[in-house]
């Protein structure tokens, strides 16, 4: 049940001193505050039906602005009145542990400042924030603009503290209710408010939605409220979260018939040239503008279902209405998906199958589906380069990104097109499947399966089913549902979570001082022994001990004390508390002083890895492009990996450039210094490339800056200096998931041994193929033609000898026709220790190009394995056979396993004494499969 606040949650003087009278909305249940009495509805245009929209053609503002005016009048409005302009943050949340993109421009300040761990950047502040919501994807185009996956949010917003209040509800309204009558010069009895419950990013709070002829313009939600297990909990600070629909206002300012046309301007317009629609019938298209607001592509809801009711109203058919609104609802939505895809794609989002990357391979995948619709697929990148364009007026870094934009493109494209043509297949198999247990429809789970583990959209897999005579229903909302599931979900972290136990010993204690941070060079250190728990757990009042996280491994080493030595084997961090677990039989004494010795060796090692890494990071940005972002990392002493996002596998030009770069940049000897700073201090000066390896807790961060190389917040240890590395060797390169490319390397002495590795190989190979090192690419050439010549004769010689053994079937020679049924000749032959599958496969084929009513069952054993295979003709097969199922059950028998297709399997084990009984039950299943058909 939706949570209810009291009626004293929203009775502001506000509202008393302009008359303003509570009512309950007959149609939609809720409560509404108007001026006048008489207004029977909360007169919001939704599916509820409680009004339509009264401003199409009827603009209730003094003038008409384009989005760029609204959000200027917006941010100028709340400056005068005392807000602090802040530039926008980015739309993918890297700061945030449980999003992947921004939805709201409160999504900024969570949890850090909403929940009083860090100060905002300003208080009041103002800012318009660029937001995406996938979930509103099937809506978008249909509903005219009420729901898009991009929009620009306006947000003021006051933090007050129990020390001090900035303002709270009434201002807020009355701040609203300015700027919509002195600023946009809308009546005052126009402006209605109506009450809700906003819940969002762990907090809550009581809101009033504002509405103007039938559209919601603004949210204005008094956030106090932290939401524990569903329950509400009072926050220390309370937070005025506002968001005014910038989009909104702007269509409402125009009163065109949706919002695309408002927001869009020419590039709407070279789409709609684009794709031959030239004239549109306006005056129609603004009376279903008007009645737009009844529509909502629900979980549950049906397209013509839903556009019935638009065509009564407008008395039209209803089919002759969606071939009307059709094309134009398909531009409409590939002006919104383009511009949020360029937004994505700009902040370095790797279309993938994981994360952010997914929610962009959902929405390229969805435009590519709009524009086949449409005829125009050879648009894609026409209509990218037109959003850059003009996008970048007030977003340059489109601008500066817009080659990589369309690399990525291109590269998706490409793996699109790969993925149809291997989807043909897959969904033919699944056809067959479905067929065989008399399915007529492809059930959405198997639709939903297809897409998210093959990234096959359903619209494709509704063409290839089709021809295989199933029926498919495409949810209209499919791709919103999809996009719901990875939307909000727990990033992966490199954390360390602790034991349940050791986090209730721990609570009490003080914070433990980290001495590495002091001096990350130190390599012993003296401290008082705090707790000892369960006799193998030490908590100290300070350690120069690091503890794993980050990626980097914890620090091993000695706690000395009355004359023992215990050797530090873990180190972790518990909430505030470092906790040492340690080796042997002695224990120190609560209240004793112990000495601590690192290895330092070891964690010197690490130093130079995790410096290394930030270089290498650094490097693979300036290579690649500014899309690179760490994906993850583990150092190590003898190598160290880095995973970092990239659309294409890494060549071997490109790995050798990263490598030189990464040297070049030790070889300058660059300062590493590390600082703690405000956390909005570090993002204003180093902006969002701080957070490579994920969000970071706390009111301060910790700043690591490589000369001008790098800058990251990063809590790891570090060298002093570049230099101390002296070398770093790449060693190897994968690609270990869609978008993700691995570098593994190795710096120092590791590096140098590497090398010599490699060299010893290349040494070896230079005597096995008597051939000097400069020569062996020459020598390995020549070899390979050789040996594609020689397999070309074997496989040559095979066919021939094939050819002649097929010709003795029936003849008691080594082959024999072992029986007949149905008019199915079964064959079968012992290869004996000769299992040469080619030769086994060609003499298969050649006894069945002969007859293709006979099936070959064909075995052999070289002592150490047995195998089996079975080849079916055309008459066999369609007569009931099934080599698929034969092979199956014959090797089990052989203790190994086997598949393939109902014309042809193979398989084998280890049990070569059961063969003869494997190949008996072969014959058998040939027959029982032939008499049952």
């Amino acid at each position: 049940m939706k949570k209810k606040f009291p009626v004293e949650e929203y009775s502001l003087p506000f509202f008393k001193e302009l008359g303003y009278v509570r009512k309950l909305c007959p149609k939609c249940g809720e409560y509404f505050w108007t001026q006048n009495p008489d207004q029977e509805t909360c007169g919001e245009a939704t599916a509820d039906g409680c009004a339509f929209y009264t401003f199409i053609n009827n603009p209730p503002t003094k003038k008409s602005y384009t989005l760029r005016e609204m959000r200027e009048l917006f941010l100028s409005f709340f400056e005068k009145h005392g807000h602090k302009r802040i530039k926008p943050y980015p739309v993918v949340a890297r700061w945030r542990d449980d999003i992947y993109l921004t939805h709201a421009s409160i999504i900024d300040f969570q949890p850090y400042v909403t929940e009083g761990i860090a100060p905002p950047p300003a208080n009041p502040l103002v800012i318009v924030q660029p937001c995406i919501r996938m979930v509103d994807i099937a809506n978008t185009g249909p509903t005219f603009g009420r729901h898009l996956t991009i929009f620009e949010m306006g947000g003021h917003h006051a933090f007050n503290y129990p020390e001090k209040e900035v303002y709270w509800k009434d201002q807020t309204v009355r701040y609203h209710h300015e700027f919509i009558t002195k600023e946009l010069g809308v009546k005052s009895e126009e402006v209605v408010y109506k009450e809700d419950v906003w819940i969002g990013g762990g907090n809550a709070g009581p809101d009033v939605e504002c509405i103007v002829r039938g559209l919601e313009v603004a949210t204005l939600v008094f956030m106090q409220f932290k939401v524990v297990n569903g329950k509400f909990v009072k926050l220390p600070i309370r937070t005025v979260d506002t968001g005014y629909g910038i989009d909104r206002y702007t269509w409402l300012s125009q009163g065109v018939p949706s919002a695309f046309q408002a927001v869009y301007e020419s590039v709407l317009d070279k789409i709609f040239e684009m794709a031959g629609i030239a004239r549109i019938d306006h005056k129609l298209l603004a009376k279903v503008a008007e009645v737009s607001g009844l529509v909502s592509l629900d979980k549950t809801a049906n397209r013509l279902e839903v556009r019935s009711r638009i065509a009564e109203l407008v008395d039209m058919d209803v089919r002759e209405l969606d071939s009307f609104l059709m094309p134009i609802e398909n531009v409409f939505a590939v002006a919104d998906h383009t511009k949020c895809l360029s937004f994505i794609l700009s902040e370095g989002v790797v279309p993938s199958n994981i994360q952010e990357g997914y929610l962009a391979r959902l929405l390229f995948r969805r435009i590519y589906r709009l524009l086949r619709m449409l005829g125009i697929s050879d648009k894609l990148y026409d209509i990218m380069d037109l959003q850059i364009n003009f996008w970048s007026k007030d977003y340059p870094h489109l601008c500066e990104m817009r080659n990589e934009i369309m690399e990525i493109l291109k590269v998706e494209e490409e793996k699109f097109e790969d993925t149809i043509k291997r989807g043909e297949g897959l969904v033919k198999r699944i056809s067959s499947e479905l067929k065989a247990e008399r399915a007529k429809e492809v059930p959405v789970e198997t639709l939903t399966e297809l897409y998210d583990s093959h990234g096959l959209p359903p619209e494709i897999v509704k063409e290839f089913a089709g021809k295989e005579g199933l029926k498919v229903e495409v949810p209209e909302n499919f791709y919103a549902l999809v996009a719901q599931r990875h939307m909000q979900t727990q990033k992966p972290t490199e954390e360390i979570k602790p034991e349940k136990m050791l986090e209730t010993a721990v609570s009490e204690l003080p914070e433990t001082e980290p001495l590495y941070y002091k001096d990350q060079y130190m390599k012993e250190f003296e401290a008082k022994t705090l707790k000892v728990i369960d006799n193998k757990f030490v908590v100290l009042d300070k350690t120069c001990f690091y503890p794993e996280g980050g990626g980097q491994p914890a620090d091993t080493g000695y706690l000395i004390f009355d004359g023992n030595k215990v050797e530090v084997v873990e180190v972790k961090k518990v909430g505030r508390v470092i906790v040492h677990k340690i080796k042997g039989a002695n224990v120190p004494k609560e209240g004793t002083t112990v000495k601590g010795v690192i290895d330092w060796e070891k964690r010197y090692s690490l130093m130079k890895a995790h410096t290394a890494t930030h270089i290498i990071n650094g490097a693979a940005r300036r290579v690649l492009g500014q899309h690179v972002w760490q994906f993850g990392t583990q150092k190590g002493i003898e190598s160290t990996r880095l995973d970092i996002s990239h659309y294409k596998r890494l060549t071997q030009e490109e790995i050798h450039k990263i490598e030189t770069l990464a040297n070049e940049a030790i070889l300058k000897n660059m300062q590493v210094e590390a600082t703690w700073m405000p956390r909005s201090e570090a993002e204003s000066l180093y902006g969002f490339r701080l957070y490579q390896g994920g969000a970071v807790p706390g009111k301060e961060i910790r700043v690591v800056k490589t000369g001008d190389w790098d800058v990251e917040a990063c809590g790891g240890t570090h060298l002093k200096t570049t230099g101390e590395i002296g070398f770093i060797k790449i060693i190897h390169s994968e690609r270990v998931q869609d978008g993700v490319e691995r570098l593994v390397y190795s710096v120092g002495l590791s590096a140098l041994k590497a090398v010599q590795q490699n060299e010893k190989l290349l040494w070896k190979l230079s005597e096995i193929l008597n051939s000097p090192v400069e020569k062996l690419d020459k020598t390995a050439e020549k070899l390979v033609k050789e040996l594609k010549e020689a397999k070309a004769e074997k496989r040559k010689l095979v066919k021939e000898l094939a050819k002649r053994e097929s010709i003795g079937v029936g003849a008691k020679a080594e082959m024999e026709a072992v029986s007949e049924i149905k008019g199915v000749k079964i064959v079968k032959r012992d290869f004996q220790e000769d299992i040469d599958v080619d030769r086994m496969v060609q003499t298969a084929n050649e006894i069945i190009k002969r007859d293709n009513a006979t099936v070959a069952i064909f075995y052999g054993t070289d002592g150490k394995s047995a195998r089996i295979m079975v080849m079916a003709g055309e008459k066999a097969v369609g007569r009931g056979v099934n080599a698929n199922k034969i092979v199956r059950e014959a090797a089990a028998i052989l203790g190994g396993g086997g598949g393939g297709k109902p014309n042809f399997a193979q398989g084998g084990g280890t049990q070569t004494e059961k063969l003869a009984e494997a190949v008996e039950r072969a014959e058998k299943l040939v027959e029982k499969q032939l008499r049952n058909s």
